[in-house]
């Protein structure tokens, strides 16, 4: 099984927090979409008969593209890779650009919606383009068109904002019922507009102290209406029927160290030997299809990097890092460096597994750090 990412930078605006590509050209987007169905041919050639489980469409707005471009896109997929009859196929949506039209009828059966924060002020600090009634709606229209898996993306730690008004984003999701919840910190990425402001002073960082407050009211809240804590930022709702919860099956994909194929301007893939690039400018991503060639670098991946990689990615989620899967010298490296961090709580070893505890997730990055070679 191989998962496939499909990488589609555009937005309607430019977004102060993510700076993706605000253009919606319609001649850019039937040059962009064919240069990814070119892709996947070349991509796929002497790869006969590797199965698909999941798809995501995603990276930026892939509800920017038109219904045309969408069923051109997904049909030449269906063509190309031989996709699991239960495959998870996810599209990243826009409330604002949710519609019947646009959806029904696509295989797409899980569809991921930045909805960011249901205050009006703070979705105009971010210059969003939809309004907390548009989210709801879509979450409505989704539904009506069967739809049964969707998952919300909230973010908290904004410029002046209070716990009040972090449950109250919380509570307004929960009444949503979705079937997956996912809650970042606003982070100020350099060549923003966001980290301009914050540069210039216009703009003041929330409190450490108050984000992991947040953070905790978050998890308290989201576990006792039912949800999972699979990994640091994801919640999925357990459904107890199944024995059980609605996680992210692309995403976990990624956490579990299964191969994957990127397509798009940026998009990266992985084959457990080697990990490889596409060049990330849409216009040189194009032009390079267009001739023939794939726009890509590679590296190949080594015994020390791939266990990095394990560390970076498995200890993410709630169970750990199987300490099986390595080798003996890892393994000792691993054991040795984690002990001060079991002895201090931020770690557990449990079934052969060692992972981090509410208190270590506050801590992640830095003991990840610490136990990679």
């Amino acid at each position: 099984m191989q998962e496939l990412y499909i990488h589609i930078p555009f937005c309607a605006s430019r977004c102060i927090y993510c700076g993706f590509y605000s253009t919606t050209l319609p001649h850019l987007q039937d040059r962009y979409v064919d240069a990814l169905c070119r892709e996947m041919e070349m991509r796929a050639a002497g790869k006969a008969g590797r199965r698909i489980s999941t798809i995501y469409l995603g990276g930026g707005t892939p509800s920017q593209l038109s219904r045309k471009n969408l069923e051109r896109l997904l049909y030449n997929i269906y063509k190309v890779y031989d996709v699991a009859p239960d495959a998870e196929i996810t599209m990243e949506c826009n409330p604002d650009d949710v519609s019947k039209e646009l959806l029904q009828g696509l295989p797409i059966n899980r569809v991921s919606m930045g909805v960011q924060t249901f205050s009006g002020q703070r979705l105009r600090f971010l210059h969003r383009r939809h309004t907390a009634q548009q989210a709801m709606d879509a979450v409505a229209t989704l539904r009506s068109i069967g739809i049964r898996n969707i998952s919300l993306d909230l973010m908290y730690g904004f410029p002046g904002e209070t716990l009040e008004e972090w449950q109250a984003d919380i509570e307004y999701v929960l009444a949503l019922k979705p079937e997956h919840i996912s809650a970042y910190c606003l982070q100020y990425e350099e060549g923003t507009a966001l980290y301009s402001m914050l540069e210039q002073g216009m703009i003041e960082e929330a409190d450490e102290e108050l984000c992991l407050r947040m953070y905790d009211q978050l998890c308290d809240t989201l576990e006792a209406h039912g949800y999972e804590h699979y990994e640091i930022s994801n919640f999925a709702r357990r459904e107890p029927s199944l024995g059980t919860s609605l996680r992210s099956r692309h995403n976990s994909g990624y956490w579990q160290d299964i191969p994957y194929t990127g397509l798009g301007a940026a998009a990266h893939s992985y084959d457990m030997e080697t990990r490889s690039w596409n060049v990330a400018d849409i216009k040189e991503y194009m032009a390079e299809i267009e001739a023939g060639r794939l726009p890509s670098e590679s590296e190949i991946i080594d015994a020390d990097t791939h266990y990095n990689d394990i560390i970076t990615t498995a200890m993410r989620t709630c169970e750990g890092v199987d300490i099986s899967r390595l080798s003996d010298a890892h393994c000792r490296h691993l054991m040795a460096e984690a002990q001060k961090f079991i002895d201090s709580g931020q770690l557990a070893l449990d079934n052969g597994h060692l992972h981090l505890t509410r208190q270590g997730i506050f801590v992640s990055d830095m003991i990840m750090a610490e136990m990679m070679v």
